[in-house]
């Protein structure tokens, strides 16, 4: 069993039956949609287009049985579950994002060096990063990257969460798999009560 199928087994026996029964009317990104992500990112991680090509995206996502909004991911942050971002709402944060974490923040980054991890370059555009996953309130607590330009100490694919208030962008996993691993080996703690309230 691969990492994607090991996640989405795991993920569904823990999942609530509502959200569960939801996300039954989900279904995978196309093989054209697939081509078009590798396209725009062409170090996209196989198990990422595996994920899409499973579910194409749980956040006001229209399907013929439905709309899909359902929490499908976390990360090292367990108030906050997050969405899958579908692959056009990949590439348009691609389009939307042009300004680097260094324009964004200015010398507050040489006021505060902690907001931005020494493994990720605050120089490159954001929409060099693929955004593939928004938190519960629609991106602006946190989001999830995977990283191809990182700095030097950095790993290139590894997975990066951007915190708001106070802001930060840390690395949290090497690779899109070992997130995967590190949600599977976390028990999908974010699939929390309170966040089905």
């Amino acid at each position: 069993m691969d990492i994607v199928d090991h996640y989405l087994t795991g993920l569904r026996q823990a999942m609530p039956p509502e959200p569960l029964a939801e996300l039954a009317l989900a279904s995978g990104a196309s093989a054209a949609q697939l081509d078009s992500l590798r396209q725009a990112y062409p170090l996209c991680p196989d198990s990422l287009l595996r994920l899409l090509g499973q579910y194409n995206g749980t956040y006001y996502q229209e399907y013929p049985g439905g709309m899909v909004l359902v929490y499908m991911l976390g990360s090292d942050v367990f108030e906050y579950p997050y969405y899958l971002s579908s692959v056009e709402q990949i590439l348009e944060d691609r389009q939307a994002n042009q300004r680097s974490i260094a324009d964004i923040y200015g010398h507050y980054l040489d006021d505060d060096p902690g907001i931005v991890d020494a493994r990720i370059d605050a120089g490159i555009k954001q929409g060099q990063r693929l955004c593939f996953s928004h938190c519960m309130n629609n991106g602006g607590s946190s989001r999830l990257y995977v990283d191809f330009t990182p700095t030097a100490s950095g790993k290139v694919g590894q997975v990066v969460r951007f915190l708001h208030d106070p802001d930060s962008y840390l690395v949290i996993a090497d690779s899109f798999d070992a997130y995967l691993q590190m949600l599977i080996d976390d028990g999908y703690g974010f699939l929390i009560d309170d966040n089905f309230e």
